[in-house]
């Protein structure tokens, strides 16, 4: 069946999302947060947790798979391709955010499609926080649709070895802890789903598990651990990541001052699983 070109431009029912300190806790141990992460592991932490900015993504999912499915695309026919994240105000401890999603573009990869949504979340009356998704339908692509635009990450430069390097080994669980924040995909979790997708090895981490890992190993080194400071976080998912693979982070610090360029690659595998990727900070 055919995507649903119509789609375009529809804009989803507002979808509430309250969260606490148990939400919290689950999305940061399913993005590698470690026991010394106590600011968001523990809720008795003076001063109380601290939401990491890419929990926004988790109150956004769900007005994205309204409209995916609006479209006529089920979840087993997805994976994940890119996203972005722009925080206008840091995510409160315990909330109820209220995010809406626009069908913006449906572009032609031959094979595959590609999907464009944005998405916006509120704390009562103000924006927090703004997203970019780009989701691959898998084997419905060759429909004689437009092509999409370059993309406008800036490059890892190539003259120099990146500032600085963190690695970090995902459990072999991590796809089914992650998937207790919402992502109920079976592509990580049903080995027979996964094997029909092409992946032999098992099932995949979510892409925005990993999109998770590449904020915390940005906000250590480039803002000293502040959570807060994040205002911009883009990535494209390029190849699979298995659970119990070890993450490679590279960042390299660009001239203009104000940007980080990213790049992923695990152990054992050649080739890099994240590129375009970015992070912005507040000065």
């Amino acid at each position: 069946m055919p995507i649903d070109l119509d789609a375009v431009g529809r804009v989803s029912a507002p979808h509430e999302h309250r969260y606490t300190w148990r939400d919290q806790v689950i999305y940061a141990l399913g993005i590698g947060a470690p026991r010394t992460s106590l600011a968001h592991l523990y809720e008795g932490v003076p001063g109380g947790l601290v939401t990491f900015p890419t929990y926004g993504v988790v109150p956004a999912l769900a007005p994205v798979m309204e409209l995916v499915a609006e479209a006529g695309v089920q979840m087993e026919q997805v994976v994940h391709g890119a996203q972005r994240i722009t925080v206008l105000e840091p995510l409160p401890a315990e909330a109820t955010l209220t995010t809406t999603a626009t069908f913006t573009a449906v572009y032609d990869l031959k094979r595959f499609v590609q999907l464009r949504l944005e998405t916006e979340s509120l704390h009562g009356d103000t924006p927090v926080q703004r997203g970019r998704w780009q989701i691959i339908v898998r084997e419905r692509g060759g429909f004689g649709g437009a092509r999409p635009p370059s993309d406008e990450a800036p490059k890892v430069p190539r003259d120099r070895p990146p500032d600085w390097t963190f690695s970090q080994r995902t459990h072999p669980e991590q796809a089914l802890l992650y998937r207790l924040s919402g992502d109920l995909n079976p592509l990580h979790a049903d080995p027979a789903v996964a094997a029909e997708a092409g992946f032999e090895d098992g099932p995949i981490l979510h892409g925005l598990a990993t999109f998770g890992f590449l904020a915390r190993a940005a906000i250590e080194h480039e803002a000293d651990g502040d959570a807060a400071a994040l205002e911009t976080l883009a990535a494209q998912f390029r190849k699979p990541v298995w659970p119990g693979d070890t993450l490679n982070i590279h960042g390299w610090r660009l001239p203009d001052g104000c940007r980080t360029a990213l790049q992923v690659s695990v152990d054992g595998r050649d080739g890099a699983v994240v590129t375009n990727a970015w992070a912005a900070f507040r000065g």
